[in-house]
């Protein structure tokens, strides 16, 4: 497995919000030119480009890919492909730049992440990410997103406990490890009171989600560098893809289990088992908490913890900065922000400066492993992999 390791030697990623200056092409370009720095080279380095893109109707600019190449003058003329799967499309992108460099078609590869959202009305948006639910099903195509994981955290009251205290607590963990982000989106520390509280500034969603378990709507991109393990050691900072697991489940949510996470579960499994470790040996993760309790549900699926008991991780701070597992010290899609094209390829490259000391006040000391889980649509695409760092 190892002689196909695929590693990362630079990272890019904008501010996370509303940017209202910063046009979509500004996004990927800043990102992208801020990657090719920090890696130490530029466009005519590199071999082929893959963007993460969801879109969905809500930007114009609908031959995404193209735009890259304003990002330096050598990219001119480098094959650059659109990859897509829901809010996993930043994740879909990273596998296909990593297949590229398997395949021995490509050895140095640019991957950007991007979205923007915020210049289209709540409505318009919650309407977009609509579009990756099942169409087919009148009563599953009239859900929003908010809405479906509202069912989950009823489903979830019916078969285990009420896991409201238990996503307050995830939000306001992520709220508070986001005070430690400059490139996050919302920088207000929530107590666990004012999550667990239905109120005016904090009212429900979609019953039971209140505002606070919600992701935010936000504009950003985010890059990474990748390259063969031949030519890694030619860069100064290295962080080692261990495994990528890629798991897709069926769309219908009446085909399935949802709350039991099969494909995240199983994406995870792959994932640890490709890297030959076990969930004890990594030192964070970075996961897809869209909605408070999709984290709560991939605590359990992660394994750590059993199935309805995912509340025990929070109450005896192991997921907590300073636990034994840290889970989004970046501040998660609840408080970094969610450009959902972009999700998948920032959690990378955060992870990549947190394992190579360069994560400034959200650092933890000497991580060696990390793990990622990026998630499009209500556990439909399930990405899973595994960082090790190399060299700082």
């Amino acid at each position: 497995m190892h002689n196909h390791t695929v590693s990362i030697v630079g990272s890019g990623h904008t501010k996370f919000g509303r940017l209202d200056a910063l046009t979509f092409e500004d996004l990927i370009v800043s990102a992208a030119q801020e990657a090719l720095v920090e890696a130490g080279i530029g466009g005519e380095d590199i071999d082929a480009v893959f963007l993460g893109h969801f879109n969905s109707g809500m930007v114009d600019d609908g031959f995404a890919s193209s735009l890259i190449h304003q990002a330096s003058p050598g990219l001119r003329f480098k094959p650059a492909t659109r990859c897509e799967n829901a809010c996993a499309s930043g994740a879909a992108a990273i596998e296909a730049g990593v297949n590229a460099i398997r395949a021995g078609q490509a050895q140095v590869v640019l991957v950007v992440g991007a979205e923007k959202m915020t210049h289209r009305s709540t409505a318009d948006v919650t309407k977009a990410l609509a579009g990756a639910g099942y169409q087919n099903d009148a009563d599953e195509a009239a859900l929003s997103f908010p809405q479906m994981f509202g069912l989950a955290a009823q489903e979830y009251t019916k078969r285990y406990q009420d896991p409201l205290p238990a996503m307050a607590a995830i939000a306001s963990k992520n709220h508070e490890n986001a005070m430690r982000n400059p490139l996050a989106q919302m920088h207000r520390a929530l107590d666990f009171e004012a999550c667990n509280t239905v109120s005016e500034k904090n009212p429900l969603i979609a019953p039971p989600l209140r505002l606070t378990d919600c992701s935010l709507v936000t504009d950003g991109a985010a890059a990474i560098v990748l390259v063969s393990a031949d030519r890694a050691r030619d860069f100064q900072r290295e962080v080692a893809l261990r495994s990528l697991a890629h798991v897709s489940d069926l769309l219908p949510i009446a085909n399935r289990d949802f709350i039991s996470f099969e494909g995240p579960r199983m994406a995870i499994t792959n994932a640890l088992d490709e890297a030959g470790i076990r969930l004890g040996d990594l030192s964070f993760a970075e996961v897809h908490d869209c909605f408070t309790i999709a984290e709560l549900l991939l605590y359990e699926a992660m394994g750590l913890a059993p199935a309805g008991q995912g509340h025990r991780v929070l109450d005896d701070g192991t997921v907590l900065r300073g636990g034994a597992l840290p889970v989004n010290l970046s501040g998660g899609l609840k408080a970094k922000g969610h450009p959902v094209g972009a999700t998948g390829v920032s959690m990378h490259a955060i992870s990549f400066r947190q394992l190579t000391g360069q994560a400034g006040d959200m650092q933890i000391d000497g991580p060696s492993l990390g793990l990622v889980f990026n998630m499009g649509g209500a556990a439909v695409a399930n990405y899973a992999s595994v960082l090790e760092a190399k060299r700082a």
